[in-house]
């Protein structure tokens, strides 16, 4: 008999009081019905979007979870037993599937996939060879097109995505200047990733600092929203574009912020506003982790991460992710991993 614990979600939680709203609970696990696979978690993957999943919103890219239902998450582990054609025993995987020890998933609708082992961190399949750095390759390339020369400018630049975008556009000839919230994360961006310059938005003035380090924004790679956006409007270049990735200060809330206050700067800097969203993408073929990969191995893509340990601290782990006390990927971990 194999027990698996799970985070359920029983109410809709106010601001970051995840505790009031969900519950840890214990069952007993049914082998997989044909089709599905059983996967054991070594590693949980906390995302800022899935805050918007735990709302009653009905306006969003994914429909709200049901209440008195596991919360939904990444995964990442090796698969217990299989009764699909695609998937093996011991099978490395990512998808999605619950805040659980196991999840039974079937492949498609979790977009289980296989992966490779010889990687110098495994936890590395999370942040910059997963998702995470696919949605920032994808921003910056499909959605934002960014060119050698450009200024792009990150919020939320210490994140697990925004941490990849400084590096990809570093890497294309871009000045890169990065948004965070500590003058740690700032040391950390502009030393070790090597961004041209990092503003600490709890200290510091973000519209005035803009204006100082001059040019004009070209590309703005966006995470946050609210009166972040609002600061780096007025100091956007002529024709500039927006690619928006999260809006991660209206995430607790039901209906969302107000548009920005500076909402004529899109017509005075005649600027393109368009939305990240990687499965639009993923759904027409493409496939970024070849260039992902290649720079990984060049040693030209380095992350970090704010690893919790124990499904019994998952909600710590999230809360920390969403008061933005991390740098680089929050995860939790579930248990050692082994090799085959």
């Amino acid at each position: 008999m194999i027990m698996r614990h799970f985070w359920r979600l029983d109410a809709r939680p106010k601001g970051h009081d995840y505790a009031a709203s969900l519950t840890l609970v214990s069952e007993e696990i049914s082998p997989p019905a044909e089709g599905e696979v059983l996967v054991e978690a070594h590693y949980l993957s906390m995302d800022p979007g899935v805050r918007v999943w735990m709302t009653a919103r009905e306006d969003g890219y994914s429909p709200a979870i049901p209440l008195g239902t596991p919360m939904v998450g990444q995964f990442l582990g090796r698969v217990l037993e299989s009764a699909h054609p695609g998937f093996s025993a011991g099978d490395l995987v990512r998808g999605f599937g619950h805040w659980a020890t196991h999840s039974t998933v079937d492949p498609v609708a979790a977009g289980l996939t296989r992966l490779d082992e010889d990687v110098a961190d495994i936890r590395d399949h999370f942040g910059v060879l997963g998702l995470n750095g696919w949605t920032a390759l994808c921003g910056l390339v499909d959605v934002l097109g960014i060119k050698s020369g450009e200024t792009v400018l990150v919020s939320a630049a210490a994140g697990a995505t925004g941490s990849v975008a400084c590096q990809i556009a570093k890497g294309r000839g871009c000045r890169v200047i990065g948004i965070a919230g500590s003058d740690a994360k700032c040391a950390w961006l502009t030393g070790k990733l090597g961004i041209d310059a990092a503003i600490n938005y709890k200290n510091q003035n973000v519209a005035a600092e803009l204006e100082r380090l001059g040019g004009g924004i070209d590309a703005y790679f966006e995470n946050v929203g609210g009166d972040l956006l609002d600061a780096v409007l007025p100091n956007m270049a002529l024709y500039g574009r927006i690619g928006i990735c999260g809006l991660i200060a209206g995430y607790t809330s039901d209906t969302g912020l107000p548009g920005p206050v500076r909402f004529d700067q899109i017509l005075m800097k005649r600027l393109t506003i368009k939305g990240i969203f990687l499965p639009d993408f993923i759904a027409e073929g493409r496939d970024y982790y070849p260039e992902l990969r290649a720079m990984y191995d060049a040693g030209k893509l380095a992350g970090d991460f704010d690893e919790t340990v124990g499904i019994e601290n998952v909600l710590k782990a999230f809360t920390r992710l969403m008061t933005g006390r991390n740098t680089g990927k929050v995860l939790v971990k579930i248990r050692d991993f082994s090799s085959r």
